[in-house]
């Protein structure tokens, strides 16, 4: 690996309050990927007071976490893109990843910060790669608030859903984006256990949900391609989680309530002896219209700001 280093002039983002924030741009090196990362604030202050807080998405960059970091400006914020989304290209031609190795790639993220342990809040692919960090690294987080994990093997209906899983990534490399998408945004947005013959019921129209129904001929999409069987194919490795120094919260949304993210949040609160955190909103609750999503950005942010200081 090596050291990291400044890609871009620090640059300013203001929030709705007009507080300006520097945000510095670097990137590591790392096995397989170059990794671009993002810090808001001084990472002096995180070393002085409040533990920095990264907030980790995937396949989602750190694009979709603008508004959720504009509301924590009293603390050092750090965002990354996951190898293979965003900026952090691959470097080792793999076609799909699994959560250890984007596990790997936070680890050296926050040894590069230099400022000890973090809090974390994780959501949907990034909540799954937060717990393989801490089940190896509970030393590097503090509090990790991980926010409907699609941790699929946890669920009772396990096997179903991994058939789904495995269908969206075929009729991907088969048909493309748009087909692959609508099968995706269905099983997303169902409610309940699915049934073993969900493979029968009839295709839903890509047109349907605005997505194109011809094949452009890429298959670059890190959530079709690299993530749908890799990340929801995880088993969360509850021994170590329980042993963990780290502080683990698993949240769910208040309107995702019996969708397979918010199920399987519930599973993986369970694993823990817990029961899991009620969020405002859904699955993209933090978002305040990045990609077209509108969430309650402020109340879930207060939600999340009250979660971390319980610890």
């Amino acid at each position: 690996m090596t050291a990291p280093h400044l890609v871009t002039a620090p640059r300013r983002h203001q929030n709705e309050e007009t507080t300006m924030v520097e945000i510095e741009t670097r990137t590591l090196e790392t096995a397989g990927a170059k990794i671009w990362y993002d810090v808001r604030g001084d990472l002096a202050g995180a070393r002085a007071g409040d533990p920095a807080l990264f907030l980790v998405g995937s396949p989602m960059d750190a694009s979709g976490f603008a508004t959720l970091a504009s509301h924590f400006t009293d603390r050092t914020v750090v965002t990354y893109d996951p190898r293979g989304a965003g900026r952090s290209a691959r470097t080792d031609g793999a076609a799909e990843t699994v959560p250890e190795e984007h596990a790997d790639d936070l680890r050296r993220v926050i040894e590069a910060l230099g400022v000890g342990a973090v809090d974390m809040f994780a959501s949907s692919g990034g909540a799954v790669n937060a717990l393989a960090l801490v089940s190896r690294h509970p030393d590097l987080v503090r509090t990790l608030v991980a926010h409907e994990p699609p941790a699929v093997p946890v669920l009772p209906d396990s096997e179903a859903v991994l058939a789904v899983c495995a269908d969206i990534h075929a009729t991907y490399l088969r048909d493309g984006m748009g087909p692959a998408m609508a099968k995706f945004i269905a099983m997303a947005g169902r409610k309940g256990p699915f049934p073993d013959d969900w493979a029968d019921e009839p295709a839903p129209d890509p047109a349907a949900f605005g997505l194109p129904t011809e094949d452009d001929g890429s298959r670059d999409d890190p959530l079709l391609g690299q993530n749908m069987r890799g990340c929801t194919g995880y088993r969360p490795d509850f021994e170590a989680l329980r042993a963990a120094s780290t502080r683990i919260v698993v949240a769910a949304g208040k309107e995702s309530e019996g969708e397979l993210c918010a199920r399987a949040a519930a599973e993986v609160a369970a694993g823990l002896g817990s029961e899991p955190a009620i969020f405002p909103s859904d699955h993209g609750g933090f978002m305040g219209g990045e990609y077209g999503q509108h969430g309650a950005p402020a109340e879930f942010a207060q939600t999340l700001r009250t979660v971390l200081h319980e610890g």
